[in-house]
Parts: C-alpha cells; structure tokens; sequence
C-alpha cells in the first residue's frame, strides 16, 4: 500500500521551507516511522539533507523536466518504502515557467500531479493578520490543489502569534504549529544554496535540534493527519531510463569539489546495469584505467581550484582516460576539463586543457534556469539529435570559449532561438547543462 504524503511549501523563497521540512522529517523518524524525503525542481543539495534527516534515499520531482512515466516511478518508489512522505517545494508555490499545464516546473504541479495536501509555510515577520490574506491567495490561486494548514514561522511573541492565528481563523485554515525567529535553526549557507549535507559541521545535532524545536512548536499528529493518500501522475515505467548511461563502468569524481549528481540519474545507471566507481580529484586520484567513462559532475571546483591545479596524479590520468574513453563534464566538471579557472581572488589556475574553454568565478554573473539541449554529436549521453531537458545554474562565466565546436544547441522555455552551448573535443564534452531527462519528442 502506498504512503500518504504532503508537500511542505510557501508563498516564496526564504520563507524557512527546508528548516521545517528537514525538522518534521527528523522529528517523524525519531518517532520510528519510516520517512522519505522527496524535492521539487531541480535542486542538489536538499535531497542530501533529506537522507540524512530521513536515513533513507531522497530524489527530486520535476514536472517541467521529467516525463510522466519516471514521476510515476519515482513517487512511487519512494511511497511503497515509507510510512510517509514529506515532499519539500521549491521556490514560491505556483512559481513557474511558461508550459502546459501541470508541466510548468511549479511546485503546486507536484502537489497537484501526485494529490498531497499543501502544508503551506509562512513568514511571519513583519505582519500579522495580512499573513492571512496571503495564504488565502494561495489557498484560491489554483483549484488543483488542496493546502491542508500552515505552520507560522519568525513568530515575534505570544501576541504575534494570536493576532496571526485570528486571521488564519477568519479564513479557515488551520494553524499546525508555531516556530518562533531563532538564528540558531539556520543552516548555513553558500553561494549556490546550503552548505552540502556532507560539509556541514555537527550535521546530526543540528538535525536533531530542528526536530527538538519542531516537535515542541508544531502538532505532529495534525501534520500526519493532514497527509493524503498518494495519486500516481501516469503508469509506472519502470524500464524508461532518465539518461543513456555514459559506460558500463563509470568512474565518478566525487568530493567537496564533485558532488552535483541526481539521484534519479545514478539509480538509472545502475537499473541500466552499470556500475559507479567513485574517485577523488581533491585527493589527487585519477580515474581508475579499467572503467570506460568518465562523469566529473558540478560542484565546487571554484573553491578549490587551487587543489585541483596541483593533484598532477588526477589531471594526468585524466588526460590518459581521455585519450581512448568517453569522458563528460556538467558545469563544475566542465570549467574542469577547460584550459583554466579563475578563482574569487583573480587568480588563474590550469586545468585540464582537455577543452579549449577558460572559466572565471571572480567575474560572476547567476545564470539559472530550465534547458533543452539537443545534443550536435553522438557522445556519452546519446546520439547527433537526440533532446535532453535539463537546467543550468551557475555564477561562473567563460571568459574565453576557444574553438571547440559546441556540445548542444540549447533553448529556454521562454522562447529563445537555439544557442550553442558546451564544448566537445575528441571523446571529451562538457557544458554548462546539468541534464535531467531525455526530453519526450518535440
């Protein structure tokens, strides 16, 4: 039987999402349930967090880049092995990208795919019975979907907090907890988002001292009573694979520097029947010489690029895998196999040289949003042609391209005309493009 679930939402970024969530995820293990931990749109880092509040494997849910069949599969994976789930949202509920509906990235397309109530998360701060007027606008804005209560947060005192629950009465939404603005909950952060699950220091303390304060502001037993039975958005596929697999054996960076990998893309390879074997560039390991492929994800490389300019034992095997084997690199990996990065302070450092493109992080500009690439050459994710969805998100700019034919043509969901994008060189390719899917035909 599958789990209930519910999505932990807000009417915009900052609002606390992620505090709450990662406490009402830690809070209902230590109670003994089984919880999974599931991610709207294209993010990283939180499903990290999730599995370590959880102790058991997140993934993410995208309805802008993801097909029907593997929504399905992955919901239902993650319902089938808990008691419940507790889907985190993304950005503002009902912010989105121009597209059919229910395919528009919204976090309220997940809620609505899937029929999870909406636990709508507030900031408080500076209001009070007004906090009201907005949920209302969420709880009316789109009849898909059901938003099931809300949970206050940066309540001031006592008093902030009757006036705020008087309006959350007038409209009849339940108020299922209270926190109040405390410094000490907030996760530390860096320039893409949260500090990695894996570099934040006392990461369980702080775990449980989110499902401390969670437990003791909000009313658990109407959280889970909230929850609603689970919709599946389409037959399960279970043989549909996210991504071709690079390789049979695909050698991995993973470190500080390496980290940006979707789970529901290394599951795919494994179900493809391939196997990942991790390394290191941070502590100067090369790939090992019998994989035949080569995957450096995103990351962080631009905080290390020192390291990574003098690990001669990573950058020399490199270039010796490259020679005969695939090797690929999505945005962090790709300033990687360029000629050089430019760190925060100016400074230069070699790099692999594998691709003619120079990357700089001192000059920094955010790009952020969703993709479709179609792919110039047959190479480690498929044939000439072939469609993949996808996003960037990124503050490193090339300073210099080189003359290395681009590895796709990549367009915007807002209707922008096909641009070249990436590099490919030999048995080398990288990009800015972090792929999700292979897109549905056009």
């Amino acid at each position: 039987m599958s789990a209930r679930g519910l999505l932990v939402a807000a009417p915009r970024s900052g609002s606390g999402k992620t505090t709450i969530t990662l406490g009402l995820q830690r809070a209902l293990a230590r109670r003994g349930l089984t919880v999974r931990g599931l991610k709207c749109g294209p993010d990283y880092i939180d499903p990290a967090f999730h599995a370590a509040a959880t102790g058991a494997p997140s993934a993410n849910l995208d309805s802008y880049a993801m097909p029907d069949g593997l929504l399905a599969r992955i919901a239902s994976e993650a319902t089938q092995a808990a008691d419940i789930v507790i889907a985190e949202g993304s950005m503002g509920l009902f912010d989105a990208v121009p597209g059919p509906e229910g395919r528009t990235g919204a976090s309220a397309d997940v809620a609505a795919l899937t029929g999870w109530p909406v636990v709508l998360v507030i900031d408080v701060s500076g209001q009070a019975q007004s906090a009201a007027a907005v949920a209302l606008g969420c709880k009316a804005y789109d009849p898909r979907i059901r938003v099931a209560g809300v949970i206050l947060n940066k309540v001031a005192s006592a008093r902030h907090e009757r006036l705020v629950r008087q309006g959350m009465e007038r409209i009849g939404l339940p108020v299922l907890g209270a926190l109040p603005r405390e410094a000490s909950l907030i996760l530390p952060e860096r320039h893409l988002g949260l500090v990695q699950a894996g570099e934040t220091a006392d990461l369980h303390a702080r775990l449980d001292a989110l499902a401390e304060a969670v437990s003791a502001a909000i009313d658990l037993d109407a959280v889970m009573a909230a929850a609603g039975e689970t919709r599946l958005p389409g037959p399960v596929d279970r043989d549909a694979l996210p991504l071709a697999a690079p390789g049979r054996r695909i050698a991995i960076a993973r470190d500080a520097a390496f980290s940006f990998v979707y789970p529901h893309v290394e599951a795919g390879w494994r179900a493809a029947g391939a196997e990942l074997v991790p390394f290191s560039p941070l502590r100067d390991e090369a790939p090992l010489d019998d994989c035949d492929a080569c995957w450096l994800p995103g990351g962080y490389p631009e905080l290390h690029a020192g390291t990574i300019a003098a690990a001669t034992n990573f950058l020399d095997g490199l270039r010796a895998f490259a020679a005969t084997r695939l090797v690929h690199g999505e945005c962090g990996g790709y300033m990687v196999l360029g000629r050089s990065l430019t760190d925060a302070d100016g400074v230069a450092h070699a790099m692999a040289g594998l691709l003619s493109v120079e990357t700089s992080f001192a000059r920094r500009k955010m790009n952020l949003g969703y993709r479709r690439a179609v792919l110039q050459a047959d190479g480690p994710l498929g044939r000439a042609g072939t469609a993949l969805t996808g996003h960037e998100f990124h503050y490193a700019s090339i300073v210099a391209q080189g003359d290395d034919p681009p590895f796709a043509l990549v367009t915007d969901p807002h209707g922008s005309a096909p641009a070249p994008a990436g590099s490919r060189r030999g048995l080398v390719t990288g990009s800015f493009f972090h792929a999700i899917a292979t897109a549905a035909p056009a």
